[in-house]
């Protein structure tokens, strides 16, 4: 459901899902039709959650870091950035533009994949 209709901010066209499960009350099997707005509903606190994170970050980000990030903007990588107008959301919040990585499913194991390559890098910066 979240793929299919889930949303950080409503969509301009109400989208709808039928989902199979069981009514606990009766124990019986049913058939309920989620709307993309009752998705927004359901995800609003963990959406504000990740934004209130992210604002904590920022807060503390040095302010040389933080003037590459205005001008260049946010990346998001993973699964969860392809959540419907999750960048479009954050970007209205910090006021810095956000853009989904091309391959954001993929990219985070293949950049996990080059830092192993190149741990002895990390090691002089880490101190180790």
């Amino acid at each position: 459901m979240k793929i299919n209709i889930g949303c950080a901010y409503p969509r301009e066209e109400e989208l709808t899902m039928e989902v199979r499960g069981r009514n606990i009350v009766t124990g019986m099997p049913a058939i309920l039709t989620i709307s993309s707005t009752e998705m927004l509903e359901a995800l609003e606190e963990p959406v504000s959650l990740i934004f209130e994170a992210i604002h904590s970050v920022l807060e503390q980000t040095p302010p040389e870091l933080m003037a590459d990030l205005s001008q260049r903007g946010i990346v998001m990588t993973g699964g969860g950035s392809l959540l419907y107008a999750l960048d479009r959301m954050l970007a209205t919040r910090v006021g810095i533009e956000v853009i989904v990585a091309e391959d954001p499913i993929s990219c985070v194991a293949i950049g996990t994949g080059i830092a192993l390559n190149i741990m002895d890098r990390f090691a002089d910066i880490a101190g180790l």
